[in-house]
């Protein structure tokens, strides 16, 4: 490996920081997903909508104390602002809970992009420097011109490997991001109805559900053949 690196020239210096780059981002990004999976408490998230819809607040503000679900942050943030603007609370949160989930993913997508141009610009310059060694030398040194193709190749090949191996971590984190992201609107969707139905007078209720139910049509009286 140090024999190729050797070969690949000046290019492969920053591929190999590229490399090192999107390495660090994805162990970073799967050691995140890893612990956010582990705090999450589904049963929790379903236990808080319970009481919200109870409006028990105070059982609420016990039963979430300690918690670190990303999911349960969201919900708290509206619970805690419901009398001034949950939507608005919740959008706050659920905005800084996704810049955690896609923090350093510009980064990994940067390597994916540079990496392979690293190539191509190693080839550029691999291409160069054979044609310089055919003119001085001339085709009856075919060694001395297969250094420089063999440079060519190897940045092309290191920037390529860099690229698919990180598009693959790449497109999974950021499909985490996305369904945590549903995850999220549906839940904060939930307290806002269930909020909406508490905040919704008594009698503007019945009178709903007496709307829904309609009127009942009466039934005519019918009439028998025979008495004609």
């Amino acid at each position: 490996m140090i024999d190729i690196f050797v070969k690949g020239g000046l290019v492969m210096y920053p591929l190999l920081i590229c490399s090192i780059i999107a390495l660090t981002v994805i162990l970073e990004r799967a050691f995140f997903w890893i612990r956010e999976d582990r705090r999450r408490n589904q049963p929790l998230v379903d236990q808080v909508l319970e009481m919200c819809r109870e409006a028990d607040w105070e059982g609420v503000r016990i039963a979430v104390s300690g918690s670190r679900d990303y999911i349960i942050r969201i919900l708290v943030a509206g619970i805690v602002h419901r009398e001034f603007s949950m939507v608005k609370a919740m959008e706050t949160a659920a905005t800084d809970e996704m810049i955690r989930m896609r923090r350093n993913l510009g980064v990994l997508d940067t390597m994916i992009t540079v990496a392979p141009l690293l190539g191509i610009f190693g080839t550029v310059i691999g291409i160069i420097l054979s044609f310089e060694m055919l003119g001085s030398s001339g085709i009856e040194h075919p060694q001395v011109v297969t250094a420089g193709i063999a440079q060519a190749l190897i940045t092309t090949a290191s920037g390529l490997g860099i690229a698919i191996l990180s598009v693959f971590p790449f497109n999974y984190f950021s499909s985490r991001a996305d369904h945590a992201a549903l995850f999220i609107e549906k839940y904060a969707n939930s307290l806002e109805i269930v909020y909406e139905k508490l905040a919704q007078p008594a009698s503007e209720r019945e009178g709903k559900s007496h709307e829904n139910q309609g009127p009942r049509a009466e039934k005519s009286p019918r009439r028998n053949p025979a008495a004609h």
